[in-house]
């Protein structure tokens, strides 16, 4: 693969009402789409992260464009994981001249991802079988977005979906975090499991405090009670607790990953395709994750593009791992997918066409775009 042509394509959704966090608030859904082309022709898809901050969407077009596509086109690529490793080290000194490290990983992830689609569309497989042979045609999911004080009303909704795992974000009121939680567990049906997710919402005290009050509930685990970046010594202090603890999708770095897959304080890894690594970062951690017996979920939240690529990264990675859906409402998310979750199974059906099974972004999807960009090699 030699590449000749990079295009970008950002889009926003309204949404019915926004979608809160413990840390803040989004009022529409965003996306960046990405399209690498090679010379004869050949293409494949990815996707930028783009949730934060709200300015981020067309800020992340820009700067793949400006900064990172010059250093991409014309490349020879033999295996993609050679190529972002290499992006990676050439931005290092922009990224901190700006204080950008997360963007820049963000724009190289949504272009490793799509020349991972591009070979795998070559070899003729599906994503997920170019990973692995024998890799399954769907994996299990959990519905995720869900805000606590909406919860049993968007548990019931989802369970009618198919869904038999959901998670709520908390970190709002551990009080009323508490009691909604307690009455969530109650309701479960047999085979059903909960998660929460308090997006680094306490201090130390705080999440110690949630945990001991939250210790005999059947959690299926505590996504970022406290900062991702706090001490290793704090996060082991909180996995004492009892109540498996999940985190990944702000972290970054191979060696970061290697240090907390090494310490063992997180039962659960979330890596982001969109957000940090691609395939190729992703991959990596998932299978050190499996190996050492953690279960690997992907974490994801933005438009279809980025959710398929979780899917096949699942079912190629294999374990015993969930794939996040969002459940609010997004047609950036939903255009893409077409089907998805099977409703008799609560699993995700992955498409048999090679790659990620997406010739063209829908027409559908127009009304949403804000921008659009687009480099080819001289």
């Amino acid at each position: 693969m030699k590449i000749d042509r990079i295009e970008a394509f950002v889009f926003r959704a309204p949404t019915p009402q926004p979608v809160a966090t413990s840390f803040g608030v989004m009022r529409d859904r965003p996306a960046v789409f990405v399209k690498v082309t090679d010379r004869d022709g050949a293409f494949g898809w990815g996707e930028i992260f783009a949730n934060w901050p709200a300015a981020g969407a067309e800020h992340r077009a820009n700067l793949l464009m400006d900064d990172v596509a010059p250093l991409a086109l014309g490349a020879a690529v033999d295996d993609p994981a050679t190529l972002w490793r290499d992006l990676t080290d050439r931005v290092q000194i922009r990224a901190l001249q700006c204080g950008e490290p997360g963007p820049f990983a963000q724009c190289i992830a949504g272009i490793d991802t799509a020349l991972w689609d591009m070979a795998a569309r070559r070899a003729g497989q599906p994503l997920a079988r170019f990973l692995h042979a024998d890799a399954p045609r769907a994996v299990p999911a959990y519905a995720s977005g869900i805000a606590i004080a909406a919860a049993p009303q968007a548990i019931e909704a989802a369970r009618a979906d198919g869904f038999k795992a959901f998670k709520v974000k908390i970190g709002f009121d551990t009080d009323a975090d508490l009691k909604m939680l307690d009455r969530l567990c109650s309701d479960l049906a047999p085979g059903e499991r909960l998660a929460c997710d308090a997006n680094q919402a306490w201090d130390v005290s705080g999440a110690l405090r949630f945990i001991d009050a939250a210790r005999d509930l059947p959690l299926m685990w505590l996504e970022e009670p406290i900062r991702a970046d706090a001490a290793p010594q704090y996060w082991a202090r909180l996995a004492q607790g009892g109540i498996p603890l999940a985190g990944g999708e702000n972290i970054t770095g191979e060696g970061s990953f290697a240090d907390v897959i090494a310490l063992g304080h997180l039962s659960v890894l979330q890596p982001d395709v969109a957000k940090w690594g691609g395939v190729s970062g992703c991959a990596a951690v998932a299978r050190a994750a499996v190996e050492a017996g953690r279960l690997y979920c992907p974490h994801f939240l933005g438009g279809g593009l980025g959710l398929l690529a979780s899917a096949h990264l699942l079912a190629g990675i294999g374990g015993a791992g969930l794939l996040e859906m969002d459940v609010n409402p997004n047609p950036l998310r939903d255009g893409v997918l077409g089907a998805g979750l099977d409703p008799a199974t609560g699993q995700f059906m992955l498409s048999a066409a090679p790659g990620l099974g997406l010739k063209a972004l829908p027409d559908t999807l127009s009304r949403y775009q804000t921008h659009a960009r687009d480099s080819a090699s001289s």
